[in-house]
């Protein structure tokens, strides 16, 4: 169920037998000379909506901002900051929570350290505040990671690399602009440094050339199992 297409009416008929919800979280984020700004927010909402065809299961629109440090000097990159990231998480929930919405997930594409605690942190906050409230916060990119070893050739893939190529390989080709050099980028131990591009200069980490849209095919029907699988435990547990 898309909420952004639904009627009101429609929402208040199908709340009646499902109060679980998912809200995609990407970035606006360089992905290299081949891959859209939009890479992260692609992939969350894709899982979504394809996990939403499989059990019930409101999809929220996507939240197309996200905290991006190491990608903050890169052509494109917009980051907001995570106090706002959290912010936003929280009232969007409380406002959720106002309308019978019980079962959260926050499933973010974009797998920045920084980001993703400021969406966990948020979360634990309003475990305490609201006391029905179910809340999962999980990274669509480490769902892939985990699900698809032995089908991964490139260790330490991470960014714009074999698994985020192939994912909009198989789901938006037409936005694949060729491929990009193999990149592992090395920042300095400790230190934090202002000009990260210089350390990072191509925004690619991994090797673009070992992708194929099958492989995306595979790692996102991969990543929609576990997705699925955790809304039903989540329901499970809340009303067990």
């Amino acid at each position: 169920m898309i909420l952004a297409e639904m009627t009101m009416t429609q929402v208040e008929e199908a709340l009646k037998t499902c109060q679980s919800v998912v809200i995609p979280f990407g970035a606006l984020e360089e992905h290299g000379p081949h891959l859209p700004l939009s890479t992260d927010t692609i992939q969350a909402m894709e899982v979504a909506r394809r996990a939403a065809e499989r059990t019930p299961l409101f999809v929220a629109p996507p939240v197309h901002y996200g905290n991006c440090r190491s990608t903050a000097a890169h052509p494109g990159t917009v980051s907001i900051s995570t106090a706002t990231l959290k912010a936003l998480l929280k009232d969007i929930v409380r406002s959720l929570y106002r309308q019978g919405f019980r079962t959260v997930l926050a499933l973010t594409g974009h797998a920045g350290g920084a980001h993703r605690m400021a969406l966990q942190d948020a979360g634990e906050e309003l475990l305490d505040e609201l006391p029905e409230l179910a809340m999962a916060v999980a990274t669509e990119y480490e769902l892939a990671r985990e699900a698809g070893r032995g089908l991964v050739e490139t260790a330490g893939d991470a960014h714009a690399g074999e698994i985020e190529t192939s994912r909009i390989l198989h789901s938006h080709p037409q936005l694949v602009r060729g491929s990009a050099p193999e990149e592992y980028p090395t920042f300095p131990v400790g230190l934090l440094v202002r000009d990260k591009r210089r350390y990072w200069p191509g925004g690619v980490w991994g090797n673009p050339a070992k992708a194929s849209a099958e492989k995306g095919r595979l790692l996102e029907e991969l990543v929609v199992e576990k997705v699925v699988g955790l809304v039903r435990r989540m329901e499970e547990e809340r009303h067990g």
